[in-house]
């Protein structure tokens, strides 16, 4: 749970997705990124609901919500599905617009749903990473080599998930230490057991390698033809990057996103790839003043 928000399990797009909310005003959506659940925003959700109504959903296949099976064409975790759960989640909550912070996978949701679902967002943040599309592009050794999770969970099933089966907890530790700017599991306190225990659910270990499968597929096609087609965000978007995260790695993040959007801001901080976690002040700084005064009524 996060501290004085309220927990429902609420039917969306032939699911049920985990839903905590607090706070009131303008309605603001968190989505986390992998290989968390809702609990990563466990440091900004209770401050940023001093401002917002803010919406706390686990994503498909993560945390409490419902994880079906991967489809042979990889659409169950695609973003464009994900995003879909969203836009339902917000006509169950009688939302017609609000404003969507995601973070890596996240984040991916995020700026998918402002594509597809323009009329439904006023503003979004991003948080540690470029378009899904633009990514693939930049690899070279070096990258590959730090991002390898982007192609040992895209293998078929079930390698990736067997592999994964026989030290669960191990493999989610390492996940997150390694891509922290310390090294360590120190601002995973809190939230540690329910990561790992994540990880070492068969049904949600699947799910999550479902979600790279479509990225590598799926996802990646979408935005080929969204670039190909001159598509672009057309509500603001603000940035906030690791200065030594995976999208620095792939070249300037902010002038990435001016590919992909019309009004964009960019900024970075001293963090590794988790930055609700390690740097939450950092979130809170730049996105409680980006959010504030945002008119979902237009």
């Amino acid at each position: 749970m996060l501290k004085g928000f309220t927990h429902q399990m609420v039917p969306v797009n032939g699911i049920h997705l985990s839903v905590h909310r607090g706070g009131q005003g303008t309605p603001l959506i968190l989505l986390h990124g992998y290989p968390e659940n809702h609990l990563c925003w466990r440091y900004v959700a209770p401050k940023l609901a001093q401002n917002f109504d803010v919406i706390v959903p686990d994503l498909r296949g993560y945390g409490a919500s419902d994880a079906p099976p991967d489809d042979v064409d990889h659409q169950t975790y695609s973003k464009r599905t994900m995003a879909k759960d969203i836009i339902a989640l917000m006509d169950r909550l009688d939302l017609p617009k609000a404003n969507i912070l995601g973070h890596d996978r996240g984040a991916r949701v995020t700026y998918r749903l402002a594509l597809d679902h323009p009329k439904r967002v006023a503003k979004i943040g991003i948080i540690e990473i470029v378009p899904t599309g633009s990514f693939w592009q930049s690899w070279n050794a070096e990258l590959a080599m730090k991002a390898y999770h982007w192609t040992f969970l895209a293998q078929p099933n079930p390698l990736p998930e067997q592999m994964i089966s026989a030290d669960a907890a191990g493999y989610a530790r390492w996940t997150l230490q390694s891509w922290t700017l310390g090294k360590n599991l120190v601002p995973f306190d809190g939230a540690l057991d329910a990561y790992q225990s994540q990880m070492a659910d068969p049904k949600r270990a699947h799910a999550m390698c479902a979600d790279y499968r479509a990225g590598a597929t799926t996802d990646r096609q979408i935005d080929d033809a969204d670039t190909q087609a001159g598509r672009k965000i057309d509500v603001p978007v603000h940035v906030l990057c690791a200065q030594n995260g995976f999208p620095a790695s792939s070249g300037d993040p902010t002038s990435v996103w001016r590919n992909w959007a019309q009004f964009v801001t960019g900024s970075t901080c001293a963090a590794g790839h988790f930055i609700p976690e390690e740097n939450p002040d950092a979130v809170l700084d730049e996105f409680i003043p980006f959010f504030k005064g945002s008119d979902v009524n237009e």
